[in-house]
């Protein structure tokens, strides 16, 4: 198969779709790549190295797509992105078009095969691709709102951890998956008081075990989640339903009541928001205000770490890479089940419950559409 990578061009995103081992990988299956010039250069990783890795280099984005059977990238296709795409080809990335019914549109015209990252499973129910950006995403959202609580950024002037004889910060973190998880590790981990809420009281066991104690749990109700966000400094957005549009969970009328200075990262972003007051964001310009509280809602946070972020998505998703170029996307999904949950798109119809639901279009079962 022709695997094709362009380069990214969302604002401010430096991550790249395929690493220079992954590549080797690939080519040593007897597959052909070719690489946008520049592709890698935000994640580190130079045309040099993609063709000692056995790729080809090509001039522009336009290229790739006109050669390329499959196109692998990392963020959702823009609209002149998808203006290239063809029927029957195939695009693996990430997609979120729960919230993009432009997007969703746009490939449904187009008549490829739009693979989402995101709603691809694993047989314990797990998003084995969407967990790597989760794990970075969670990780960047303790450090984002400690940056913006700081005085000279639009906060409350507070340090997360305090210091002897003042009280630490308090931080929510609404959610207790890989997002939720990690962001109450790092905001633990700089001395903050967190608290976790989660409507899974296993996964609430789970995480007290986890931290020993040392991070509160709380049961996710209305009620819960109003008294949370009300005493924190910062609040961390960490919901997800997988395909679906986020819940908004957190209301504009517990916005204008927060404390004034105090911070929302809201991670559910590229699912929509599980903030009422959210709104897209980018690295460009990060944050906005409403009622005097901080919003940070970049929609592709991993992005500033690029390196660290390409690398640990290639870790995830060179597996199905490998299994899309050797046999196929309609064998490939017909023989994992859980891989055929990450079909989003096919022959211009929408393939995933979810996703139908949010966008009010008619669902096609996928084993159909594989067949």
């Amino acid at each position: 198969m022709h695997i094709g990578v362009p380069k990214e061009v969302k604002t401010h995103e430096y991550r790249v779709g395929l690493t220079a081992d992954s590549v080797r990988e690939l080519t040593a299956a007897g597959h052909k790549v070719t690489v946008q010039t520049g592709a890698g250069i935000g994640a580190g990783i130079e045309d040099a190295d993609y063709k000692a890795a056995g790729a080809d280099i090509a001039p522009d984005a336009a290229s790739v797509f006109a050669a390329a059977e499959m196109i692998v990238k990392v963020k959702e296709p823009q609209l002149p992105e998808c203006a290239m795409l063809r029927a029957g080809q195939i695009l693996f990335t990430y997609l979120h078009l729960a919230p993009d019914p432009e997007q969703a549109h746009a490939l449904m015209k187009s008549g490829c095969v739009a693979i989402a990252y995101e709603t691809v499973t694993d047989a314990k129910g797990r998003l084995p691709l969407l967990t790597p950006m989760s794990e970075v995403a969670g990780r960047m959202a303790a450090q984002a709102g400690a940056h913006y609580l700081e005085k000279i950024h639009g906060g409350r002037g507070v340090l997360l951890g305090g210091v002897p004889g003042v009280a630490r910060g308090k931080v929510a973190v609404i959610g207790g998956g890989v997002v939720g998880e990690n962001a109450a590790t790092i905001a633990m981990g700089m001395g903050a008081d967190v608290m976790v809420l989660d409507k899974s009281l296993p996964r609430l066991a789970d995480l007290d075990r986890l931290f020993g104690g040392r991070v509160q749990t709380a049961y996710a109700t209305g009620g819960s989640i109003e008294q949370a966000v009300l005493d924190a400094d910062l609040v961390i957005g960490a919901v997800l339903v997988a395909g679906a549009a986020a819940p908004k969970l957190v209301t504009r009328d517990m916005i204008s009541r927060m404390k004034k200075g105090a911070v929302v990262v809201d991670v559910a972003i590229d699912q929509g928001g599980c903030i009422e007051t959210s709104h897209a964001t980018t690295h460009a310009d990060p944050v906005f205000i409403v009622d005097g509280v901080v919003h940070y809602c970049v929609a592709n946070m991993p992005g500033a770490v690029a390196r660290t972020s390409t690398f640990a998505l290639n870790n995830a998703t060179l597996p199905y890479a490998l299994a899309l170029a050797n046999k196929g996307w309609k064998k490939a999904l017909a023989d994992d089940a859980h891989f055929r949950n990450g079909l989003n798109v096919a022959h211009g119809k929408i393939a995933h419950p979810s996703v139908a639901a949010a966008l009010d279009l008619p669902f096609a079962e996928p084993l159909s559409l594989v067949a």
